[in-house]
């Protein structure tokens, strides 16, 4: 979750600007893309021994429905998925074993979500938009990848986000406080960026505040500009998250 502390003026048009993206697109030359996906995960609180990445929904692992997604989207669009060293050959006998053939370049990942960026940049050569993306999100609509792009070309930088539905309590010493929803968005992936700036702020020591990559970028100094999410776009991480999973997808 994400709090807004800037001018909220344009929290309302997220929406209009989503929708008004495809018919802007085409006047904007367009960069090139990529894809870094980061599957890191290690099932426990799914109960699994299974990686979650790896689990099956609807009878493919998560993983494929998330790089088929991106596909989807767009043809062009290149993918590097950042594996830990030791799923790289179970990954590929996944591959083998549901026909996946999906081209897509394999990173080594790192102790931290921070060196498994880090990792699946230093494979990019030239300048883009490179977004980086969780590999159980595999319901992110086309709509929000425009947004993204759209935004990050214009501004260096884009987050998705959506609106908070929950009402939220801040922890204070003496308890808790109720604080006012409107002023925090939820945060979800890709984050996309400019690549020659990201590359840049990956190169700051680590800290245990970097969450994801906008916390990265912003510690650099840089501003964070916000994108239009999809409330489909889940992080699948518990039994729960699977049934909705499940549930989308016989949606389709």
């Amino acid at each position: 979750m994400k709090r807004v502390t800037n001018d909220l003026s344009h929290i309302g048009r997220l929406s209009i600007l989503a929708s008004s993206i495809r018919q802007v697109k085409p006047k904007i030359e367009q960069m090139k893309k990529v894809m870094v996906i980061v599957a890191g995960g290690s099932g426990s609180r799914m109960n699994s021994e299974v990686p979650k990445q790896f689990i099956e929904l609807n009878g493919l692992p998560i993983l494929m429905h998330t790089l088929n997604r991106f596909r989807d989207y767009d043809s062009n669009i290149e993918l590097i998925l950042v594996l830990p060293k030791d799923q790289t050959e179970y990954w590929k006998e996944l591959c083998n074993t549901h026909q996946f053939t999906i081209d897509c370049k394999l990173a080594t990942g790192g102790n931290t979500r921070f060196e498994s960026v880090k990792n699946g940049l230093a494979m990019i050569e030239d300048d883009c938009l490179v977004g980086v993306h969780d590999g159980v999100r595999p319901f992110v609509s086309n709509e929000t990848l425009d947004s993204c792009f759209f935004v990050a070309q214009l501004h260096g930088a884009a987050i998705p986000v959506t609106d908070s539905i929950e009402s939220i309590r801040m922890l204070t010493e003496e308890g808790s406080k109720s604080v006012d929803r409107q002023r925090y968005k939820m945060v979800q992936t890709p984050q996309v960026f400019r690549f020659i700036k990201l590359r840049d702020c990956y190169n700051q020591p680590y800290e245990n505040s970097f969450t994801d990559d906008a916390s990265v970028y912003e510690k650099a100094g840089y501003k964070i500009y916000l994108a239009q999410g999809n409330r489909e776009n889940i992080k699948i991480t518990t039994p729960m998250d699977l049934l909705i999973g499940e549930a989308l997808l016989s949606k389709k």
